[in-house]
């Protein structure tokens, strides 16, 4: 890419500006160098910075849908956008398939150089918005299902309310995503599973884990005593994407603590799946309890086994890179979620 790329055009001037010199109707050649691109020996035209910035939606979200809606463009519309992008640089940027889109060698080169500068940029607007007290702007989470239903959703009524020029664009995962390299601004994790340096913000107490099964499924293969007599029943799975291990059952009883690998017909990694499984009568189930199973105790419609042996977890997290300065938007955000006044 050092030596540039060459693009035809006839001297009828389409950026609409006439080259001296330039005979009407013959055609010329232009040498557009991404590396002058890059180290800013480039004036930018509003078009360009819209083109460079639709290009870099679609890098981070993996997607020209996602990006498109993000951006509140029309797919074609963005798709157009990055073709006239890559017919004025001259060179392929994203590899797209029917399934995926992601940046080529040259595309990946040219987001991690304009990439930080647009954050830099929305970092500069929220500072200004922030003097006059109204907040504006995209702030990406991502959470566990738990985080999502029993802490996000109560609250996101009342947080748009606050800040109704805000985007928030949570995705669920249960999986230990990288929250730096997926772009996010901050991750909602169970303690004790955080990446390292990270400032975590507690959001909730220690969490309980508790084994349930349906009053039918213990009517008809009995109750087990200790952990050990799981391998007699069926269980739910819980399958923990990041690696795809199923996750092995902890117990904990009199300061002896044992880890069971269990086996059953349901493997899930949504709690609402195992749960129903459970309350089908598919077999035991373990889960937090604040995860929707209280309720289902209270009702009888789930029993809870193993008592005595279950364990508790560090509760929830909400975590960010170790950086200087924490933007406004997440603080705000972590405030809402704390119900706490605005810091």
């Amino acid at each position: 890419m050092g030596s540039g790329r060459v693009k035809a055009f006839k001297s009828a001037a389409p950026w609409g500006v006439k080259a001296s010199g330039c005979a009407p109707g013959r055609i010329y050649r232009i040498t557009y160098n991404l590396d002058k691109l890059c180290r800013g020996e480039y004036i930018m035209r509003g078009s360009d910075f819209a083109e460079l910035k639709a290009f870099v939606a679609v890098v981070e979200r993996e997607s020209f849908a996602r990006a498109a809606e993000h951006l509140g463009l029309s797919p074609s519309a963005l798709s157009q956008t990055i073709r006239q992008l890559e017919a004025r640089i001259g060179a392929r940027l994203l590899n797209r398939t029917t399934r995926s889109v992601a940046p080529s060698a040259s595309g990946e080169r040219l987001y991690r150089r304009i990439a930080p500068l647009f954050r830099e940029m929305d970092v500069a607007v929220a500072e200004a918005s922030e003097a006059t007290g109204q907040m504006r702007g995209t702030l990406r989470i991502n959470t566990l299902g738990i985080a999502a239903r029993t802490i996000i959703a109560p609250r996101l009524s009342r947080f748009h309310q606050a800040h109704p020029d805000v985007v928030l664009d949570i995705v669920v995962d249960d999986t230990l995503a990288d929250i730096v390299t997926g772009r996010f601004d901050a991750g909602i994790r169970v303690g004790g599973r955080l990446e390292k340096d990270m400032v975590a913000v507690r959001l909730t107490p220690d969490l309980d884990m508790v084994a349930v099964a349906s009053p039918d499924y213990l009517a008809r293969r009995g109750t087990p005593m200790s952990p050990a007599d799981l391998h007699d029943h069926t269980c739910i799975n819980w399958r923990l994407q990041s690696d795809g291990r199923h996750y092995r059952w902890e117990f904990e009883k009199r300061g002896k603590r044992i880890d069971v690998a269990v086996e059953g017909p349901v493997v899930t990694n949504h709690a609402d799946i195992g749960i129903a499984a459970a309350v089908n009568g598919l077999g035991i189930a373990y889960h937090f309890e604040r995860d929707g199973v209280g309720e289902l105790l209270a009702e009888g419609r789930l029993v809870q086994v193993l008592a005595d042996w279950s364990i508790s977890r560090p509760g929830l997290f909400l975590y960010y890179p170790n950086r200087q300065h924490r933007p406004a938007l997440l603080g705000a955000f972590i405030d809402c979620l704390l119900d706490r006044k605005p810091s």
